[in-house]
């Protein structure tokens, strides 16, 4: 089990799926060399340079943190139930409503849907707030996730980045 990042009053609480296995081995949040999350992280403004997964304790200074809607490690995200997703929504939000984020944001379109039954949410802000806090959607950033470039990866963070400062 990969321990949360997560402190009370956070800016912005970044959830990702689950913890890959590499993850779960090094005990870094999106530690697979691959996973763009560090570097969509820096280029949407969120931190003054690229960090490195080891350094992930670095973001309680800068008013973040992480976690993962399921704690269990799978190779990939596809291995979870839907009902690993939806009892890990359940926990997710009890978290928020404990620690009180003044953001969350959910690191996958797909895991949200199915885990808080949204089947036609689509990326950015949602309409409906998440145990006091204001959600956001944005796309997993998975090397495996072909869809988004680092570029475009970057500038999605950046309109949260955005938003959270407005």
């Amino acid at each position: 089990m990969l321990p949360d990042l997560i402190a009370p009053g956070l800016d912005v609480l970044f959830v990702g799926i689950n913890p890959g296995l590499w993850s779960a081995a090094t005990g870094w949040h999106f530690a697979r060399p691959g996973n763009r999350f560090w570097p969509a992280l820096h280029r949407g403004g969120f931190t003054p340079r690229q960090l490195h997964p080891s350094e992930q304790d670095a973001l309680l200074a800068l008013g973040l943190g992480i976690s993962n809607m399921v704690a269990r490690a799978t190779a990939r995200a596809e291995e979870l139930t839907a009902e690993e997703l939806v009892r890990g929504a359940e926990v997710l939000t009890g978290k928020v409503e404990r620690y009180r984020p003044r953001w969350v944001a959910v690191v996958g379109v797909t895991a949200y849907r199915v885990g808080f039954a949204r089947p036609k949410a689509g990326f950015g802000p949602q309409p409906e707030p998440l145990g006091g806090a204001r959600l956001w959607v944005l796309p997993n950033p998975s090397g495996l996730n072909a869809h988004f470039t680092p570029e475009t990866l970057g500038a999605a963070f950046g309109e949260l980045y955005v938003a959270t400062n407005a």
